[in-house]
């Protein structure tokens, strides 16, 4: 028989862990079962009626949260020398092309973004092997590949995220910090919902929404009501 923690006790004492809730409830809930000493992140899991293996059925998109993730974005801008000014002033934190090429052929990804240009992709090709599996390979429909550097890093910077549907057909996201009031997590997990809903395939039938949870890291998951975003 499983042992349930302390922590787990007192959380499993202040909701029902079968239970749905509203995503006002459970903005409120996932802030009250966060047991961690750190700023714990809020994570968002949607299960999608759709087959991943399918091409015409990948949900992919990028979601600006009006209140930003709370986590500090290591941004890498890949661009050519007369971008380098306009990366800088936008907020990089790494600017440069040749020499972070050549140390990401060493291994180095200590970054959560990178960013190029459209002309500077062929040289990033070969990075591939160290990126694609990292999630870090830029591409045109997350918006990390554009001759518009400056915004594109102020938008990463300020909370835009880009999501895709997993080979389960889940979407992962982290949309806050348990610090954050329970309002602004609310609004920030219907926002990327709403994006998601929008980005339903023609070719999907049947229920979309299956599942939608909240939680906390190393928190329990809240069952959220889907049925707001199923029409």
């Amino acid at each position: 028989m499983t042992r349930i923690t302390k922590n787990r006790k007192l959380s499993l004492e202040k909701y029902d862990a079968e239970k749905i809730y509203s995503i006002s409830e459970a903005s409120k809930i996932v802030k009250e079962i966060s047991t961690t000493k750190f700023d714990a992140s809020v994570d968002l899991d949607v299960r999608l009626g759709v087959d991943p293996k399918k091409a015409d059925q990948m949900v992919r998109g990028v979601v600006s949260l009006p209140h930003g993730t709370g986590k500090s974005i290591r941004v890498l801008a890949l661009c050519s020398a007369d971008k380098e000014e306009e990366a800088k002033k936008a907020g990089a934190d790494h600017v440069g092309l040749d020499k972070y090429i050549k140390k990401i052929n060493e291994g180095w990804t200590d970054v959560d973004v990178i960013i190029t240009q459209p002309t500077l992709m062929a040289q990033l090709g070969k990075l591939g092997k160290v990126l694609g599996p990292r999630g870090l390979m830029p591409n045109p429909k997350s918006g990390t590949v554009t001759n518009e550097i400056g915004k594109a890093i102020t938008d990463v910077k300020k909370g835009k995220i880009d999501f895709k549907v997993d080979k389960s057909g889940i979407i992962h996201a982290a949309v806050a910090k348990v610090s954050f009031e329970s309002k602004k997590i609310e609004e920030n997990a219907t926002e990327l919902l709403n994006t998601i809903k929008k980005l339903k395939p023609s070719s999907s039938k049947g229920i979309y929404f299956k599942s939608v949870s909240l939680s906390s890291t190393m928190s329990s998951s809240i069952k959220i009501d889907s049925s707001a975003f199923a029409n």
